[in-house]
């Protein structure tokens, strides 16, 4: 497995940066913020990335060791009842859904979209394509109601099984593989530190499209503003779950907890935990409190590249 781990960091990677980008247009429609409208489009279509990491998982899933092996595992292991590939099964059909709910919540938000190349594109298969998935789009009122309420309700989906394949992929690929690594809050803290790189990768986003995209007149300060206040929210989110984890792990003092501390803290990983803690949490804490770095639209572009890195 030792060979792997470069391979599966790229993919939790794209699992927390791209495939969590989609929630920056899911939640500001779920709260009716109007300020969410001209990013929308661009966070949907961070979806499209799920189908590269789709085929980035398949030889992960050849490399996980099944059930029958011995291995540590939060999964019931019974040969007779039990599957001994069960968590390739699960985290395969919770990563597939992931992948359609997000193209399908690019499908419905374009449907005008499709239609308008329907009805202005030349005779050809654009025109074709166009005329099957805009599937009769004429912009009636009924339309637009429809379009609404399924993408709300394809968010909410969405936002489900985000954290769904999040607390799978932490557990079986992670977790349980390094022994005397029990923590029942990881898999939300993985899926929480999601959300804020999520954030920070249309923070960025957001910024080329104003400067280079030629989007200046639909995103301005108010995009970059209110996305640089939710990444400032989310950095103080990543302290509260690690912190919330290593508490359990410091007080309790059981031989297992101290080595899970000394193997991912202030042993082998000192230097990559450092330098998390200071561009994750640190770095936005000391900079992101100044209204005028916030309020900008150069600050929150910075402090996005250092949550990436």
């Amino acid at each position: 497995k030792v060979v792997w781990g470069y391979y599966a960091a790229m993919f939790a990677f794209l699992l927390t940066t791209a495939q969590a980008a989609p929630m920056v247009a899911i939640a500001p429609r779920m709260a009716k913020a109007h300020w969410g409208r001209p990013v929308s489009r661009a966070a949907e279509l961070w979806s499209v990335v799920g189908l590269f990491n789709l085929v980035l998982f398949i030889p992960m899933l050849w490399v996980l060791p099944p059930l029958d092996d011995g291995r540590r595992s939060l999964w019931f292991f019974d040969g007779d009842k039990v599957p001994a590939y069960s968590p390739h099964i699960w985290a395969t059909v919770a990563l597939v859904g992931l992948v359609v709910l997000g193209l399908a919540l690019v499908w419905v938000s374009a449907l005008p979209d499709f239609a308008i190349i329907r009805d202005n594109a030349p005779d050809g298969w654009r025109r074709r394509w166009s005329a099957r998935l805009a599937r009769g789009w004429r912009g009636t009122s009924e339309q637009w109601n429809m379009q609404y309420h399924r993408l709300g309700i394809l968010g909410a989906f969405y936002f489900m099984m985000l954290i769904f394949v999040h607390f799978l992929i932490s557990v079986d690929f992670m977790m349980t593989l390094v022994p005397g690594w029990i923590d029942a809050l990881f898999p939300l803290t993985h899926a929480a530190n999601a959300l804020q790189a999520g954030v920070a990768t249309m923070v960025l986003t957001a910024w080329v499209l104003r400067q280079f995209g030629g989007y200046k007149d639909y995103i301005g300060l108010d995009q970059i503003w209110s996305l640089g206040k939710l990444l400032f929210a989310l950095s103080l989110l990543w302290f509260w779950f690690w912190f919330s984890s290593f508490n359990v792990l410091w007080y309790g003092k059981k031989p297992n907890e101290q080595a899970a501390i000394s193997l991912l803290m202030t042993g082998p990983y000192l230097a990559v935990f450092m330098t998390v803690f200071v561009l994750n949490f640190l770095l936005p804490l000391v900079t992101m409190i100044w209204n005028p770095l916030r309020k900008s639209i150069w600050g929150p572009p910075i402090i996005a590249v250092s949550v990436l890195i």
